[in-house]
């Protein structure tokens, strides 16, 4: 299962359906909270996070999901989603606990290989 984290519920839905076409279980939310909540009912196999939200930013979600217990949840492989492309961009990202930067837009393609990769499938997401 993939969990989708954006603010924008059109990306959201672009994004969700993207995935699910490509033969992902996809559980998108609009909030920090939300996921976290989320993970706490059901650990996913990938996050999919912007970094640009009201509130708290995916910076504050990857730190409070890194946070937690492995058990929990807190080495769930994640994707930092952004419109933010510079290189310092991607190493903040990474910096911060996640696995891959992927710059918008992004081809639904290469967005479910990508979360394909870090969820060890080779196919789909």
């Amino acid at each position: 299962m993939s969990r989708i984290l954006d603010d924008d519920v059109d990306t959201r839905h672009l994004l969700t359906t993207a995935l699910a076409h490509m033969g992902a279980a996809v559980t998108a939310v609009g909030s920090a909270r939300e996921a976290l909540d989320a993970v706490n009912h059901e650990t996913p196999d990938v996050v999919v996070s912007d970094i640009r939200m009201p509130g708290e930013d995916g910076y504050a979600f990857i730190r409070k999901l890194r946070a937690l217990a492995p058990e929990r949840g807190g080495r769930t492989p994640a994707v930092a989603l952004t419109a933010y492309p510079r290189v310092e961009d991607r190493a903040r990202a990474l910096a911060a606990g996640f696995q891959v930067h992927v710059p918008k837009p992004v081809p639904p393609n290469e967005l479910a290989a990508v979360v394909a990769a870090l969820a060890g499938r080779t196919e789909g997401a």
